[in-house]
């Protein structure tokens, strides 16, 4: 199935946190994030990686308009972050959860939906991933700690 709506705008990422609060990430709890990094990320997002992982995952998606309705009514896309795993050089993600106090007020959410909506943030979440450390960080840069050699 094929979600067909406007791409919204990308997260804007909430800074630092403890990366052992993201999923696809494994370090040490006392590591802190790299602001200059998120940034460099958040400027991926901003230019084009939030665009094509978000058309790809609209693509495969069993979301429907009404769940995704109910996604951005609550806010939830803003609610994603992104963190560089250094250890690991990958982009570590954390996916939003449904609150549990917005199930009784929309009309149109069940538990079900719950479940099949936090499943796709973290399709989402894996996508966006993939993108940016498929297409956007350039392994041969000093940005995210690669350096020529």
């Amino acid at each position: 199935m094929t979600l067909d709506v406007e791409i919204p705008d990308p997260p804007t990422l909430h800074g630092s946190q403890s990366v052992g609060n993201f999923d696809a990430v494994d370090e040490p709890e006392e590591r802190a994030g790299d602001n200059a990094r998120r940034e460099a990320l958040a400027d991926f997002l901003e230019t084009g990686a939030w665009d094509d992982a978000f058309d790809e995952w609209a693509g495969d998606t069993y979301l429907t308009d009404g769940e995704f309705r109910a996604v951005l009514e609550l806010g939830l896309i803003d609610r994603f972050d992104f963190y560089w795993n250094e250890a690991a050089a990958d982009v570590g993600y954390r996916a939003p959860t449904v609150p549990a106090d917005s199930v009784a007020a929309h009309d149109e959410l069940d538990e079900g939906d719950v479940d099949d909506i936090e499943e796709a943030l973290d399709s989402l979440g894996r996508t966006v991933s993939e993108v940016l450390e498929t297409d956007y960080i350039h392994r041969t840069g000093e940005e995210f700690g690669y350096t020529w050699e």
